[in-house]
Formats: C-alpha cells, structure tokens, sequence
C-alpha cells in the first residue's frame, strides 16, 4: 500500500525497523514522505539478531548521507518479545534446519510475527499521535508468508483503527515490487551512495552469517533470504539473476 502521503498538518510515521534490506527501504521511503520518523524495532530471539546490530550504523549513515533526514529521524530501542519463541516453533527462533513444513511454508514462518509487530508499533504511534505505519513486507517476490500479503496489511490497518478508536494507515512502498525494483527505490531515493550503505549496512541472512561482504551484501548465499536478495541485486545491478 504505497499511497500518496496527503500533506496537511505535521504528518508523523514510525518505522517497522529490522536492519534488514526491505526495512531500510522502506526507512528511506518515509523520510522522504514525512515531517518526523520514529523507527521501532524488535528482539524477538531471532537467530540472525545480527540484524539488531545493524540498525545503529545504519541510522547514523543515513543521518551522514542525508543531514536534512537527521532532523527528522528518531530511533527508539529494540522492544524485547521473548515470548515469541516459547509459543512458536520457527527456525528463525531456533537452531533447526530450514526447510518447507507440510503446510507449503517454509518453516521460518514466525506465526503472529507482524499481527505482533503491528499492534505494538500501532500503540507506540497513538502514544506519538502518529497517524501513520510503515513497513518493507512484500508479496511479490518473497517466502509466502502470509502476515507479508497485502489483503492482510488491509485487515490490520481496519483493526488496529477499530480497536485503537483512532485512524491509522499502514503503507508498505515494497508491497508489489520485487527485490529488484526496491534497489531501484533506493538509487532513485539516495543515488548509488545510499545502494552501497544499504549493501553493506543491512542484514537479511537468516542464519546470522556476517563473515564475507559479496556484491550484494553479507551473508551465507544459500538461505532463502540470501537467494532473494542476491538474485534481487543481480537483476537490478547486472540484468540477470545468475
């Protein structure tokens, strides 16, 4: 859901922020949509919390590359939810092998993960009086989780309005792009400066690996995350996927 920020009074955003390469985007794509930006993140007991690690020198490389996002961009600590591994059974939350589960989905599911992520960023806005969510889910060209779908970004934003008696927009810019074209997102945000901090300054492998830094960023190269980005920064950089 990537619509067009109406401009009226100060319009405030808070971030779904992971130190991941949808997150930072997305990160990006608020600051050039709204007047103040809270980023919010989550220790959930991921396996890859690395990616925590990332947010930091990211946020502070984007307040160098950019000074004017500097004074719009506030960062708020990771919030801990270390429940979510003691009712969920996920690889991303334990040391088990990636592989596909009888349901059809990848068993880096989390089950509840963005209903979760959602409601606490929604009740962080209401504090903020934020009218506005953002996060980098994207169903064209991702695991199948089904917490990433567009029908269901709809269905929260109406809940979480419902439930909060106050009107929330949830916006994913990601949303019906492939990997790819959110590079392009990127280059066209912040020129090809921005693409190498988001290369070398996020994290997407789901097994944590941030030993070699390849042309398209850190990680194992065989995890389905690696995959997707790899082949993602192959077609944008290159015209191919090899």
């Amino acid at each position: 859901m990537d619509r067009h920020v109406k401009k009226s009074s100060e319009q405030v955003a808070v971030v779904l922020f992971s130190g991941g390469q949808d997150s930072a985007i997305s990160l990006v794509w608020a600051l050039e949509n709204f007047d103040k930006v809270f980023t919010i993140s989550f220790d959930y007991g991921q396996r890859h919390n690395v990616e925590l690690d990332c947010c930091d020198r990211l946020i502070n490389n984007l307040r160098k590359l950019k000074p004017h996002w500097s004074k719009k961009l506030h960062q708020k600590d990771a919030i801990k939810l270390d429940f979510i591994p003691e009712i969920s059974d996920s690889s991303l939350t334990s040391n088990v092998k990636i592989e596909m589960t009888n349901s059809g989905l990848p068993n880096t599911f989390v089950p509840g993960r963005n209903i979760f992520f959602l409601s606490i960023a929604a009740s962080f806005a209401y504090r903020l009086d934020a009218g506005h969510i953002v996060g980098g889910m994207c169903q064209t060209d991702y695991s199948g989780y089904p917490d990433c779908r567009e029908e269901f970004m709809r269905a929260m934003e109406r809940s979480i309005s419902l439930g909060m008696g106050k009107s929330f927009e949830i916006h994913t810019p990601l949303m019906l792009i492939d990997k790819a074209e959110s590079w392009e997102v990127a280059e066209n945000i912040g020129g090809l400066e921005l693409v190498d901090v988001i290369v070398e300054g996020t994290h997407t492998c789901y097994l944590g690996v941030r030993d070699k830094l390849h042309d398209w960023g850190y990680g194992c190269g065989h995890c389905p995350a690696c995959i997707l980005r790899k082949s993602g920064y192959n077609k944008y950089k290159y015209g191919g996927v090899a």
